[in-house]
């Protein structure tokens, strides 16, 4: 009876728990759209997505530049973190030897504690004089924050694309082998293919982190409200716009913020809609 009991018990905590989640993610949904979507009514929304000015003194909303500066500084980061994070996750699983395996893992979890301004220090004070020097510019531009977020999202995606690669069995490998492959070639075509349903979910983490990103980003990116020029420009993220205003901004102004809080909501759940859609796909 005491056994059913526990049983019973446990079972309407983990329930109570995953409701308590669900609540918090529809009171953050409330939250955003109930204060954020009046805003439409007294700006267009067309104008609020496609204007190139943000000027709040003089009542001109205009996220364009803001919007692009988070798609290029994602995508840069993309290409540059995920091949490097996967190709690391393959060697710790298949090509590390053990020593130096029980020195990296622990170093690249170390990595994903890193707190995001440690990150903006060292782009502040290693990444932005370097690309000052060897490209140009002052160092402050969107190149900087491609490079930054890339060594941020590492840890991610290399832990969870381990993992899933990990989960592959291994006689996958030994049957690849046996038919005569080579060790690499039974990686690359028979263990990876094998685990991208994973790997694409590291990925999609990856991109998470980089989007919401913000501390680091304002330290290196130049933070300019324009429309991006060049990798060597400043631009401003949707994120870092709604830190660095949020504090003093009153009436249309704060609004306008909040809005801008709903199109990085939505555009983070196009972007996972996106990724489990090509996931699906594959799967299939």
């Amino acid at each position: 009876m005491s056994g059913k009991f526990r049983e019973t018990a446990m079972r309407c905590v983990f329930c109570a728990t995953a409701c308590a989640c669900i609540l918090a993610v529809l009171l953050i949904c409330f939250f955003l759209f109930s204060n954020g979507i009046p805003f439409f009514g007294k700006v267009s929304l067309w104008d609020f997505l496609t204007g190139e000015k943000w000027k709040p003194g003089n009542n001109i909303f205009g996220i364009l530049p803001m919007i692009l500066g988070s798609v290029y500084v994602t995508g840069g980061a993309l290409l540059l973190g995920a091949p490097l994070g996967i190709l690391t996750a393959i060697y710790l699983v298949r090509f590390c030897p053990h020593k130096l395996y029980r020195v990296l893992k622990p170093a690249v979890a170390l990595l994903a504690g890193i707190p995001s301004v440690v990150y903006g220090f060292f782009g502040l004070t290693a990444i932005v004089p370097f690309v000052k020097e060897t490209f140009g510019g002052n160092g402050n531009s969107m190149l900087t924050a491609c490079i930054l977020l890339a060594m941020m999202i590492l840890p991610t995606i290399i832990l969870q694309a381990e993992s899933a690669i990990r989960a592959v069995p291994e006689s996958y490998f030994e049957g690849s082998l046996a038919l005569g492959a080579t060790r690499e070639a039974s990686v690359f075509r028979t263990v990876v293919p094998a685990a991208r349903s994973g790997i694409l979910a590291a990925v999609i983490l990856g991109v998470g982190r980089a989007v919401g990103e913000t501390m680091a980003v304002m330290m290196v990116a130049g933070n300019q409200a324009r429309m991006p020029k060049g990798l060597l420009q400043g631009i401003r993220t949707m994120t870092v716009n709604i830190v660095m205003e949020m504090g003093y901004a009153t009436d249309l102004h704060r609004e306008a913020l909040i809005a801008t809080g709903v199109v990085l909501f939505v555009f983070i759940l196009m972007i996972n809609a996106l990724f489990s859609a090509l996931k699906r796909r594959q799967v299939q």
